[in-house]
C-alpha cells in the first residue's frame, strides 16, 4: 500500500510539473521572456504599423484608382476600388495641362543642383564647427539655431530685392544660388546635421592625418567627407524633397516666367482644369480624377527615389545621429 501511494505521489507530482511547464511555455510564447519578444507585443505592434500604413498609403491608392476610372464608373456608386476598365485619358489631361516634361526637368535639375550644393557647403560647414577651433563657434551654433526657426518670409522681400538688382529674377538660378552658401533654414538644419556626424567621428583620424602633413582641408576632402555617406545621403534627400515640393521661393522669384518646376504648375492647375472643362464642354465631375491623377504625376518621381532609397535612407538616419 505504501509503495501505491508512494507511486500516485509521484505522478502526481510529476503531472504538476508537467503542467507548470505547459503553461510557462504558454506565457513565454503569449508574454515572452521579454516584453519585446513575445507574440503580444508583435501583435500589437504589427497592428500600430498597418493602421499608421493604411492612413498614408489610404488617400493614394484611392487617387490611383480614381485617375484610372472612365465616366461610367466614376457616377457608379457600386465602383469604388476596381474600375470596369482602365483609362488613360485623364493622365493624359493632366501631363498636357501640367507641361510635365518641361516642368519636371526644371524641377529635377533645381533639386538635384540644390541638393548638391547642400551636401558640399553645409558639409564643410559642419565639419568646420565640429572638428576645428573657429572662433565664436558656440555663437555661430546658436545662430544656427536661430536661424532654423526663422520663417523665410521675414526675409523674402530683402531676397528679392537683392535678386532684382543681380537681374537675376524669373531665372531658376535664384533657387539655387542660396543652397551654394547654406542659407536660409534648410541650411542651417543641414548644417547642423553634418555637425552632428562629424562630432561622432574617432580624433584618432584627425591625428594620424596630422602626423603625415595633411592640413584640415585635406583632411576633409580626403577623409572625412568620404567617411560622410550616411549625412551625405539624408541631407541629399531633404533637400531634394523639400525643393521639389517647394511652392513658396518659386513663386516669389519666378513671378513672370514662363518655364516653372512642377509643383509651381501644380499650383494653377485649378484654373487650367476649369477651363479645360469649359472649353470642350465636359461634365464637372471630370475634374476630380483630372486633379488627382496631376497630384500624382508630382509625387511620382520622389515616390520611386524613395522606393529604391528607402533601405539606404533608413540606415543612414540611424548612423547620423538624428535618433538619439
Amino acid at each position: 500500500m505504501k509503495t501505491t501511494r508512494i507511486l500516485e505521489r509521484v505522478k502526481t507530482a510529476s503531472i504538476r510539473v508537467g503542467y507548470g511547464r505547459g503553461l510557462r511555455r504558454i506565457r513565454y510564447l503569449v508574454l515572452g521572456r521579454e516584453i519585446n519578444n513575445g507574440l503580444l507585443f508583435k501583435l500589437v505592434l504589427y497592428a500600430v504599423f498597418i493602421s499608421a500604413s493604411y492612413i498614408y498609403l489610404n488617400p493614394i491608392f484611392r487617387m490611383m484608382v480614381k485617375m484610372v476610372m472612365n465616366s461610367k464608373d466614376l457616377l457608379d456608386p457600386m465602383v469604388t476600388w476596381i474600375p470596369s476598365s482602365i483609362f488613360w485619358g485623364h493622365i493624359d489631361t493632366a501631363w498636357q495641362l501640367l507641361k510635365y516634361e518641361q516642368s519636371t526637368l526644371i524641377s529635377l535639375g533645381v533639386s538635384v543642383a540644390v541638393a548638391v550644393f547642400h551636401c558640399l557647403s553645409c558639409g564643410l560647414a559642419g565639419y568646420a564647427l565640429a572638428r576645428l577651433d573657429v572662433p565664436f563657434k558656440k555663437l555661430i551654433t546658436v545662430l544656427l539655431i536661430i536661424a532654423f526657426v526663422i520663417p523665410p518670409q521675414v526675409i523674402i522681400l530683402p531676397t528679392i530685392i537683392a535678386y532684382n538688382e543681380l537681374n537675376m529674377i524669373n531665372h531658376p538660378i535664384s533657387l539655387v544660388l542660396p543652397s551654394l552658401f547654406g542659407f536660409g533654414t534648410k541650411g542651417a538644419l543641414f548644417v547642423i546635421i553634418f555637425r552632428q556626424f562629424f562630432m561622432t567621428q574617432p580624433k584618432e583620424l584627425e591625428e594620424a592625418a596630422k602626423i603625415d602633413g595633411a592640413n584640415a582641408f585635406r583632411f576633409y576632402v580626403k577623409v572625412m567627407f568620404p567617411l560622410a555617406k550616411p549625412a551625405i545621403l539624408v541631407v541629399f534627400l531633404f533637400s531634394f524633397v523639400w525643393t521639389w515640393n517647394d511652392t513658396y521661393l518659386p513663386r516669389m522669384f519666378l513671378t513672370a516666367a514662363e518655364n516653372v518646376p512642377l509643383a509651381v504648375e501644380m499650383t494653377k492647375l485649378g484654373g487650367s482644369v476649369t477651363e479645360f472643362i469649359t472649353k470642350y464642354n465636359l461634365p464637372l465631375y471630370m475634374a476630380d480624377p483630372i486633379r488627382m491623377a496631376a497630384s500624382f504625376l508630382t509625387i511620382l518621381p520622389p515616390l520611386l527615389i524613395y522606393l529604391f532609397a528607402q533601405r539606404y535612407f533608413t540606415e543612414s538616419v540611424e548612423r547620423t545621429g538624428l535618433v538619439e
